[in-house]
């Protein structure tokens, strides 16, 4: 055997070894993935059980056990007599407000900061990355007594007020890669062209956005959805509470609903997961094209 034979019998055999080692370790790698999104999917899978249980049978069974009777008119029950479909409505429509309008105000401060020259930017900017570091719990008392004096305590508009002031710190910070990697000559056209600021802020910078805006969406829509201590603090009328705090309703006290409240909690998961299913390309998309500053 000539050694120019050996050598092509030595390539062929690393190529081999080298190609079980790469499918080796595709399979390690989604065994691995398997194991992660089991343990991912099975608070998810132990509340829908516990969700469909009575009390003796919460208490009684394994947690993962199947109920031996589904109750599912816990769902009915907590729909219409839990008056879940106020608190329901109530999260959907503050959610989607103070989303919104943090998003357009996050924008706007962005676009300033990133594509406009003028004194006090930075300072600006370090304001709202300063107030990230504000705990939450050490402004109710100031929030209430601002709030009860402006006559806005049990409204609405003192906890779309609050999300808005909370969520534009993260808004901003992930915004702003992605605002310094937009490319200048599109918005030197435009003024070129005549355009005004705020149409192209509007008609063309916005647009470009789409991704980024996405992310920072369901980042606000999460905070917002499960948020609890502005809600238990500031709204004491029913018709104005949400889902996270019409939780205690089944909780008395002498007695508790269990079935009922694993019947809300999976009610108040489905559309953040919903959400989240429709919209986690954009959000990687996002995420990714925000990380790095052109």
């Amino acid at each position: 055997m000539t050694s120019t034979t050996a050598g092509q019998l030595g390539g062929v055999s690393k190529e081999k070894g080298s190609s079980f080692a790469l499918k080796l370790g595709y399979a390690l790698l989604y065994m691995v993935l398997i194991v992660v999104a089991a343990l991912q999917l099975f608070p998810l899978v132990w509340l829908l059980f516990f969700s469909l249980k009575s009390n003796q049978e919460v208490f009684n069974l394994p947690p993962l056990s199947l109920p031996t009777n589904p109750r599912w008119e816990n769902y009915s029950k907590v729909w219409s007599a839990g008056n879940i479909d106020t608190y329901f409505l109530n999260s959907v429509w503050i959610t989607v407000v103070a989303t919104a309008l943090t998003v357009v105000l996050g924008s706007l401060v962005t676009y300033a900061i990133t594509r406009m020259k003028w004194k006090g930017s930075s300072l600006v900017l370090g304001l709202f990355m300063v107030a990230m570091m504000i705990p939450v719990h050490s402004t109710l008392i100031p929030l209430f007594s601002m709030f009860n004096k402006a006559g806005l305590i049990d409204h609405p508009l003192s906890l779309i007020l609050t999300y808005v002031a909370f969520n534009m710190p993260i808004t901003i910070m992930i915004l702003l890669g992605f605002y310094y990697a937009l490319p200048r000559e599109v918005e030197e056209a435009a003024v070129i062209d005549g355009c005004s600021v705020n149409r192209m802020f509007f008609r063309i910078v916005l647009p470009m956005t789409g991704s980024v805006i996405a992310t920072t969406s369901i980042i606000n829509m999460i905070y917002n959805w499960n948020e609890f201590i502005f809600v238990n603090t500031f709204i004491s009328s029913d018709s104005y509470k949400t889902l996270t705090v019409g939780v205690q309703n089944f909780i008395g006290q002498y007695t508790t609903d269990w079935g009922a409240i694993g019947a809300t909690l999976m009610i108040s998961i489905l559309p953040i997961l919903i959400a989240f299913l429709f919209l986690s390309d954009r959000i990687v998309e996002g995420m990714a094209a925000g990380s790095v500053k052109g």
